[in-house]
Formats: C-alpha cells, sequence, structure tokens
C-alpha cells in the first residue's frame, strides 16, 4: 500500500442492503477489509439472510435476491464473529460514515451486541475525493485508477476499488496526511454524536441537527420539554440514536442527584 501510518489495523468496509433506510434496512451482504500495519490483509465477506424481503428495485442495483440469500447465516448469527475480528481496528470506506457505519451499528444492536465505534477513527474516502476532485465511486475510480469498475454494486468489488482509489489518492496528494487520525480531521468526520448524525458536538456540547431545535443543546431542550426525549424514544429513530440521548438524559438526573 501507499505509506500510511498505521497504528492499529484499519478495516475497510462496504456493505450490499434492502434499501437505503439506515433504521430500518438490513445487511444481504458484507464485504470487510483489515489492512495491519505491516501490510499484510485479511478479509471477512459473507452473504446474509436479512430475515425480509429484499425489493425488485434494490435486486435490480446489486443482483442478489431472497432466493440468493435463504440459506445464508443471519447476522446474529455471525455478528459475534465480525465483532471479535474488527475489535481495535480502525475503520475505512467509501461513504460509510454516513450510511454503511450507521447501518452497521444498527445490527449489531440489534443482536445484542454492543459495539463502541466512537473509539474509533473513521476514514472515508468520498470525502478525500470530493475534497479534491468530487464524485461517485465508480468516477473515482477511473479518475484514479484508470481502469473502469467491473461488478459494480458487489460488497467486494467495491471494498476493493473503494482500497484502489485510497492508495492512489495517498500516491496522488502530497498535502493528504498520511495518519488516520489527521485524515479523519481533514475530512471532517468526527464531529457526529450518534450514527445517524441526528447530532453534532459544537463547542464540547452536543447539539440537534434536524427538527425545530437544530443548533440547540440536547440538555436545553429535554431540560425545557423533557417529553420531547420521550417523543424521540417512541419515535422511528435509530437505535444507536436513542442509546445516545438515553446517555444524555442519565447524566443530566446524575448530575442533579449529585447537587
Amino acid at each position: 500500500m501507499a505509506y500510511l501510518n498505521l497504528k492499529r489495523p484499519i478495516v475497510f468496509f462496504d456493505l450490499e442492503t434492502t434499501g437505503t433506510d439506515t433504521a430500518k434496512d438490513r445487511i444481504v451482504e458484507l464485504a470487510f477489509v483489515k489492512i495491519k500495519p505491516d501490510g499484510t490483509r485479511d478479509k471477512f465477506i459473507k452473504r446474509i439472510n436479512p430475515e425480509t424481503h429484499i425489493p425488485a428495485e434494490v435486486i435490480a442495483i446489486h443482483g442478489i435476491s431472497d432466493e440468493d440469500v435463504k440459506d445464508a447465516p443471519t447476522f446474529k448469527k455471525i455478528g459475534k464473529e465480525l465483532s471479535n475480528w474488527m475489535a481495535g481496528c480502525d475503520l475505512g470506506g467509501y461513504n460509510a460514515a454516513k450510511f454503511d457505519l450507521p447501518l452497521l451499528a444498527e445490527e449489531f444492536l440489534r443482536a445484542g451486541i454492543d459495539v463502541d465505534f466512537t473509539e474509533r477513527i473513521m476514514v472515508d474516502v468520498q470525502q478525500i475525493f470530493f475534497k479534491m476532485e468530487a464524485r461517485t465511486l465508480s468516477a473515482a475510480y477511473s479518475f484514479y485508477c484508470g481502469k473502469k469498475l467491473e461488478n459494480a454494486h458487489s460488497a467486494a468489488a467495491d471494498i476493493d476499488a473503494t482500497i484502489d482509489v485510497f492508495e492512489a489518492q495517498l500516491d496522488r496528494y502530497d498535502t493528504l496526511p498520511k495518519d488516520v487520525a489527521a485524515i479523519q480531521e481533514f475530512t471532517g468526520g468526527n464531529d457526529y454524536v450518534d450514527y445517524a448524525r441526528r447530532m453534532l458536538m459544537k463547542d464540547g456540547h452536543p447539539v440537534f441537527n434536524f427538527g425545530k431545535h437544530k443548533g440547540r443543546k440536547v440538555v436545553d431542550v429535554f431540560n425545557e420539554e423533557p417529553h420531547y426525549y420521550d417523543w424521540m424514544m417512541n419515535a422511528d429513530f435509530a437505535l444507536h440514536t436513542k442509546q445516545k440521548i438515553s446517555e444524555i438524559i442519565n447524566d443530566m438526573k446524575l448530575k442533579n442527584f449529585k447537587r
């Protein structure tokens, strides 16, 4: 790989899913490639039974049907193995921070596996592309690698292409940091509280990133409108979002108790 200062392994990953709703849709195929500090690689690639119907319009994109995954393991069955396999690794992907990561987190939480990705560095190759040039994975592959991306929307092909693009970016841009933490800061991927980005960090405080309270501190809203927390917990928000607002409300209660 082009020179990259890795202090611990980094796992690049791509998911094919039943749709684009990170809170509701499920994984049908996953491809994970672990790059170790010495440059060696391991792979974890599986098709997954989503335990729900795959819509025809989605099958038209990735080509994976209900029949293709009917005998595949469920995510709950392989979740612990995957969690252990990627333990202690940073993360990378193409548009993964906004889609693949929150959807993956939901699958882990549904399986009863509490994996905290907030301590991991996240390198989103798409954001490097957008900042340096701007467009899709196929266009990025053509631009950086000079080749046509075959089998696009196959998780394995997409993640191999993502790593190729990342390597080409490291080679192409002398100003691009070679340390994953610095790359994350460069791409602006570390300011969110929950994976669905319903809350962001601003001046050291979680603030809402949606609705009528957008830009306001979460604690201020919960103090003024305690029912807003209850509404969020009962509404169709991602499990990780609910986990984070519960942590905030519990912290508020603990501070009030100490007073």
